[in-house]
């Protein structure tokens, strides 16, 4: 079963994060990650390659109200995104009656292997099952993408299958599927 997600007035707060709504005021920060080469590309989209594109997508995550800034709270900068979107054919649980959705997840190259991914994923699992009453979020990684799998593994996740997913490229590319259930 589908439901609207709208994150507007929800602040999210972790020992070393803050995930928020975007804010335009955010766009050096958003450029800043996403136009790293490799960034974006481990997620399935070309790295930005102007600060016209950033604007762009930046408007998009404010006007769907369903990814959530991840804002360093030492720093105060914009480091990554962490969105909640429809599931995919792909995640399909069977079940029509139950409400899910699928987690995705960027982070700033500077950023990466110091956990902050995993600490801004459990939070977001927490915001889904506790205040959404959502039943199952999945989540999925390309194969050769091991710093998304070992955030998948330590929050919880179980392997569903492989699969083929579309990139934003419109290649295709060998995935994994995984399910965390309420």
């Amino acid at each position: 079963m589908q439901k609207k997600i709208d994150i507007t007035d929800i602040w999210i707060e972790t020992p070393r994060l803050i995930l928020r709504p975007w804010q335009e005021t955010d766009l050096r920060d958003f450029n800043a990650y996403a136009s790293e080469a490799g960034v974006g590309e481990c997620a399935g989209w070309k790295h930005h390659e102007s600060m016209e594109e950033s604007l762009r997508i930046l408007r998009m995550f404010i006007e769907g109200k369903h990814t959530f800034a991840l804002v360093e709270k030492e720093s105060g900068n914009a480091v990554g995104s962490v969105g909640l979107e429809a599931p995919s054919d792909l995640a399909d649980e069977g079940d029509s009656e139950l409400f899910g959705c699928e987690i995705g997840y960027v982070l700033s190259k500077s950023c990466w292997g110091k956990g902050y991914m995993t600490e801004a994923v459990r939070a977001v699992l927490q915001f889904c099952f506790r205040e959404l009453r959502m039943d199952w979020v999945t989540c999925a990684h390309f194969m050769e993408n091991d710093r998304s799998r070992r955030v998948i593994e330590k929050c919880g996740f179980r392997y569903v299958r492989d699969i083929k997913y579309e990139t934003q490229l419109g290649e295709q590319k060998p995935s994994r599927l995984y399910v965390i259930r309420k």
